[in-house]
């Protein structure tokens, strides 16, 4: 028996619109008028007999009917996508796109790169950094790199690490503002990461300290940017030892409460969706991501339940 499909290009303008919230953004990302949008989803919505969306003056959202369509078509969109990667791989050699944070590719994973390239010649890294999460429904993103909590059903979380933070400031700062105790940074400048904004917070109520203001003085988007702050001698920054640990060694950086720290709250995962979990570019990738953690004797690992 011959299916009757809905309209391809009215299901494209209607992934597209659901995805953005906005038949104007999915215009621009499929390079046709809003309009042209419009006219595609009221052409579903009359195949359908349902409307997809809520029309307000200033806000579009699906309709229970919408959602429900929309989690089908973007599952098989991506199914689609996938199956026409494999098919082209061979052709072009495999390539695998990965969202990770900058302070931890610049510091933690680019020094690995060359062990991995030359374990697996033929998977070409495609490295997106950025501070903001990734969005599966939204980015064109296989896999990444973050710190946080196991939220979401439709996503595989493979457990790396977990960090401990703490206070750290150059030699050069500590000889002219001494730092005898945690209550002695209400008077210096600290160095925060607003996309991490209550990490410093975290551990100044971990160290019982009251009266810091965290956000006083100079704001970065990674913690790359203030602990290099730090090391010239600016401020006190807040650092992880997956990020401060070789400054540590050498002595750049100096941990003026050591061992004062605190357990973040949140742990380090490898996030794909799903649907990739059994793709043998995302394993090799997680795989030999895995064995970088374990082989690394300063990243901390602590037992977790289920895994």
């Amino acid at each position: 028996m011959r299916r009757t499909l809905p309209p391809l290009n009215a299901l494209k303008s209607f992934e597209s619109a659901a995805r953005l919230g906005s038949f104007r953004a999915a215009g621009n990302e499929m390079c046709v008028s809003h309009s042209a949008v419009s006219y595609h989803i009221k052409q579903l919505e009359r195949h359908l007999g349902l409307a997809l969306f809520n029309r307000e003056p200033r806000a579009l959202s699906l309709t229970a009917a919408g959602r429900s369509l929309y989690a089908t078509v973007r599952e098989s969109f991506n199914r689609i996508a996938d199956t026409a990667e494999r098919l082209v791989a061979p052709q072009r050699g495999e390539v695998l796109t990965v969202q990770l944070y900058s302070t931890l590719t610049i510091r933690w994973l680019i020094p690995r790169l060359p062990d991995f390239e030359t374990r697996h010649p033929d998977l070409r890294l495609r490295l997106l950094t950025s501070q903001w999460d990734v969005d599966f429904g939204r980015d064109e993103v296989e896999a990444c790199v973050l710190i946080g909590h196991r939220q979401y059903a439709d996503l595989d979380y493979t457990y790396l690490f977990s960090s401990e933070v703490f206070p750290v400031a150059s030699p050069a700062f500590l000889a002219r503002s001494p730092l005898r105790s945690p209550a002695d940074l209400a008077h210096a400048p600290l160095l925060q990461v607003h996309p991490s904004r209550p990490d410093w917070q975290y551990w100044l109520d971990r160290a019982g300290v009251e009266g810091v203001d965290p956000d006083a003085g100079l704001s970065f988007d990674s913690y790359d940017h203030a602990l290099a702050t730090a090391r010239q001698g600016l401020g006190v920054a807040l650092a992880m030892e997956v990020y401060a640990a070789d400054e540590l060694a050498s002595g750049a950086l100096v941990e003026p409460f050591a061992p004062l720290r605190a357990a973040h709250p949140a742990d380090w995962w490898f996030v794909c969706r799903r649907t990739h979990v059994d793709s043998p570019k995302v394993r090799l990738f997680r795989e030999w991501l895995v064995n970088a953690v374990l082989t690394d004797s300063r990243l901390q690992r602590r037992p977790m339940e289920g895994l």
